[in-house]
């Protein structure tokens, strides 16, 4: 394990528009536990001396500490106002970090799945490298749409993005000094803004992203297994 400090900045701030309920997605029940704290436990397990900054949406704060009550949850973390959208959320986590070194890993709230393996080589990989970004290969044969047409496109020359996204502090923080822009679709991007190459890791299949009802169905069926 890394000498350098360890932060966690769990982005939490979708609603549940998409799953069709008036739930934010991040609150939303998973094998008895609302999502967000299944992600938080993965980082602990990973490291209980890990530094772990969860944002989210201002509104949602007196909800999440009622269900950290209720769910008897005591993993140690603190609590950031988000901003209007994920790069400012992840801009006021980043603030909140006040030491000038350090590796931080950028995560999804609602990425539950997230296994142990993958935060420590993103660690790993981000003190030797400076970033290290969890993706996989694409699975399905992609076309790419241009107007009325499509084009048959190499899939292997493609990787699809997931999180942690994992940094040197020093760096992602001055990425972050930038003005936010429309291509800025994740945090690699706003690395890449300021010259710097990314460097992919391997993520898992399970670390899936539950944005849709159908989702949450086959992430309880991996935990399940898990636990099993």
């Amino acid at each position: 394990m890394t000498s350098l400090p360890q932060y966690a900045l769990i982005v939490a701030g979708g609603s549940g528009s998409r799953m069709q309920s008036d739930t934010p997605k991040q609150f939303l029940p998973l094998v008895g536990m609302p999502i967000l704290m299944h992600t938080i436990k993965q980082f602990y397990n990973y490291s209980s001396k890990i530094h772990l900054i969860v944002v989210l949406p201002e509104k949602e704060i007196n909800q999440w500490e009622k269900l950290k009550e209720q769910h008897k949850f005591n993993i140690p973390h603190t609590v950031i106002s988000g901003g209007a959208t994920r790069f400012q959320s992840v801009k006021n986590g980043l603030t909140s970090i006040t030491a000038s070194e350090g590796l931080v890993a950028i995560h999804d709230g609602v990425r539950p799945l997230i296994n142990v393996e993958v935060i420590a080589n993103s660690f790993k990989t981000a003190e030797e490298e400076g970033n290290a970004i969890a993706s996989v290969p694409l699975k399905d044969s992609i076309r790419k749409i241009d107007d009325n047409e499509n084009y048959a496109e190499d899939r292997t020359k493609f990787r699809l993005i997931q999180t942690p996204q994992t940094f040197k502090l020093s760096l992602i923080k001055k990425a972050f000094e930038a003005q936010e822009q429309p291509f800025f679709t994740d945090d690699s991007s706003v690395l890449e803004n300021i010259g710097k190459r990314i460097i992919l890791i391997d993520g898992s299949y399970d670390n899936i992203k539950i944005t849709t009802p159908e989702d949450l169905i086959v992430a309880e069926a991996l935990l399940r297994k898990q636990q099993n």
